[in-house]
């Protein structure tokens, strides 16, 4: 019963009570303005997300045929390297002896590689 009656107390919102029509006319026309501008401001809002969404697929697209292409890049970089140690073995020419040509071409990571690990 009393917070029915706390409740009953408490200052009324939404509705207005005027005496004239010229405040009812101007209530009435910022209440549209503000109907419109929430309606907008509604729309612009899907419309990000919407873009938000095509851009994250079109950028996981993207994502995958790089992953792809660098497993390509992989696989012909050590295929070349077997393909050079191949030759290199067979050949005896003095420009590769005394060279470790396993060592030399190791994977070495290159210094943008060192960087992006580093942050």
């Amino acid at each position: 019963m009393i917070l029915k009656e706390y409740i009953d107390m408490a200052p009324k919102r939404g509705k207005r009570v005027s005496d004239g029509s010229d405040e009812d006319e101007d209530y009435r026309k910022r209440r549209d303005r503000n109907n419109e501008a929430v309606k907008k401001s509604r729309f612009k809002s899907k419309q990000r997300t919407q873009e938000t969404f095509t851009r994250v697929s079109k950028l996981k697209e993207e994502n995958k045929v790089l992953e792809e292409k660098v497993k390509t890049l992989t696989k012909e970089l050590q295929f070349l390297k077997e393909l050079f140690l191949a030759h290199a073995s067979n050949t005896q020419n003095s420009k590769f002896e005394g060279i470790d040509l396993e060592k030399l071409l190791e994977d070495v990571p290159d210094k943008e590689q060192e960087n992006s690990s580093k942050k």
